[in-house]
């Protein structure tokens, strides 16, 4: 087997049985195990190595499998065992892994897995290493029937195991300070002559490279696991109860001054809407494959009632741009949404694209484009908040929605207007000019079907931020359930036909 020698528990690192017992409520564990059938001819070595390690770890396999109610929610779990042959898969557990798997699916169970494996069981050889692709399978089908997979990463997890079912999780979570890595540091040596460079394969590491979406203890991953289910599993059909649709009643201001309001630093943010106006939040980390952006928030989180997948631009955390990598982490979302089945908002407050060789040579335009591409036909409903600054391509990329609010000094513009009246002028001192000329303002873009409803500022989102999130929160959970009532077919014809129609007299809401 591949992997590094650890010792197998620790106070810190609780074994298949604790952890278990530490998720799920207490006494609520279900095993779903049969006993294994043994690939090793009697009186092998391999029979004996099995042997002493059923006596010497108490398990029967390296994994265990079974269900369990999590804050009273049934769910199915999966879990290597270290202690047992360094967690290896060899073809009896892969086949208890696929069993299980194929058992929450059949039962519609969101199913959580916490792997910790030295990786394919080499005893067995190539018929272990060739089990990934079964479980794979399984796991991929899983995700297709719409049902929620959530990934806990143990010390340590290597090899097939994290190439294979650790990798393929809506959300995924790691131990502190735990080795997570495709080769083993110990086998790298061996075959290379030298050591691999310290603090790469550890969980902090991939946190910061956003191949996890958060580092946590077991107490926390409980937590975490109850949070994005409430979301994920969250009602998404009719029996959504639509409350009264909120009074707009916006003041208009001049384009100008909208733009001023925008601008400001102690304006709420797409963080400060989650924080003051949603409840269930479980921020996402990064694309998944390595990529980051703080500049971009990627969550699960519920408006009253109604279950979103949320990407924003927070020009706080993007020095008020947003590059290539940030709308990879967009379209992580988009994914996800579809997946699932969930709703999706999408929050645009950017004073536009980041302008950089690294932004050029990452993709740009190209992230620009294949956002546009996916979100106006995306197979999930679609809302999209203007909440602030709605500068360029990197403000079009999360526009194209079934329904688009926007804050009432909101804005949409092709170029910052700054930017606008230097192409025309070769000054900026046209701006404010520029701004009203174009029509960016929210009633403008509300008289020319770009907007469906605008949410009142009194007089300033700035001064009021808890109300006017609160705001824009019952009125995102009206948009939100008015969809979901409607058929998804119905949904995405309208969708394109409002966006063929624009500027030719057949935009519509």
């Amino acid at each position: 087997m591949t992997g590094p020698t650890v010792s197998p528990t620790s106070p810190d690192r609780p074994d298949a049985r604790t952890l278990i017992d530490t998720v799920l409520d207490r006494g609520s564990w279900k095993s779903w195990d049969e006993p294994p059938v043994d690939p090793a001819p009697p009186g092998s070595a391999y029979a004996e190595e099995l042997a002493s390690a059923r006596a010497k770890s108490g398990y029967d396999e390296s994994v265990v499998t079974g269900e369990g109610l999590l804050a009273g929610r049934r769910v199915a779990v999966m879990a290597c065992e270290f202690s047992f042959l360094a967690g290896s898969i060899g073809v009896s557990a892969a086949e208890r892994l696929v069993r299980a798997v194929e058992r929450a699916t059949a039962e519609r169970l969101p199913l959580l897995a916490a792997p910790a494996s030295g990786g394919t069981r080499m005893q067995e050889g190539a018929l272990a290493f060739v089990q990934m692709i079964k479980i794979g399978a399984a796991v991929a089908a899983h995700r297709a029937a719409g049902l929620p997979y959530i990934v806990y990463l143990r010390h340590p997890t290597t090899g097939g195991v994290f190439a294979s079912w650790g990798s393929l999780g809506h959300v995924t979570a790691a131990e502190p300070g735990a080795l997570i890595g495709f080769l083993g540091p110990r086998v790298f040596e061996s075959l290379y002559g030298y050591a691999f460079p310290e603090g790469v394969q550890v969980s902090e590491n991939l946190f910061k490279h956003g191949l996890v979406d958060a580092v946590v203890s077991a107490e926390n991953a409980r937590e975490i696991a109850i949070r994005a289910l409430a979301v994920l599993c969250a009602p998404k059909g009719p029996e959504l109860e639509r409350g009264p649709e909120p009074p707009e009643r916006p003041v208009t201001v001049e384009a100008w001054e909208a733009i001023s309001r925008s601008r400001r630093d102690d304006r709420p943010s797409v963080r400060a809407l989650l924080k003051l106006g949603a409840s269930d939040v479980t921020p996402l980390n990064g694309t998944g494959v390595g990529e980051s952006d703080p500049g971009v928030l990627l969550a699960l989180a519920r408006f009253g009632a109604a279950p979103a997948v949320v990407l924003g631009q927070d020009r706080r955390r993007q020095g008020r741009r947003l590059g290539p990598a940030g709308l990879r982490v967009a379209r992580r979302g988009m994914r996800l949404a579809s997946e699932l089945g969930l709703p999706l908002v999408t929050v645009i407050d950017t004073a536009g694209a980041e302008l950089s060789r690294a932004s050029e040579e990452g993709g740009l335009a190209a992230e620009i484009a294949r956002s546009l591409a996916d979100l106006v036909v995306l197979d999930a409903p679609t809302v999209c908040l203007l909440l602030g600054e709605g500068a360029g391509g990197a403000a079009l990329a999360l526009l194209p929605a079934d329904r688009v609010l926007c804050a009432q000094h909101g804005w949409l513009s092709p170029l910052p207007p700054e930017g606008a009246s230097a192409i025309l002028y070769r000054t900026i001192d046209f701006a404010p000019e520029i701004a009203k000329a174009q029509g960016v303002r929210a009633t403008d873009l509300q008289r020319d079907g770009i907007v469906d409803r605008i949410i009142p500022e009194y007089p300033d989102a700035a001064y009021e931020p808890r109300p006017f999130c609160e705001r824009v929160a019952r009125a995102l959970e009206y948009e939100i359930i008015g969809l979901l009532q409607r058929p998804a077919g119905d949904r995405l014809a309208t969708r394109l036909a409002r966006y063929r129609g624009l500027g030719v007299g057949g935009a519509s809401g």
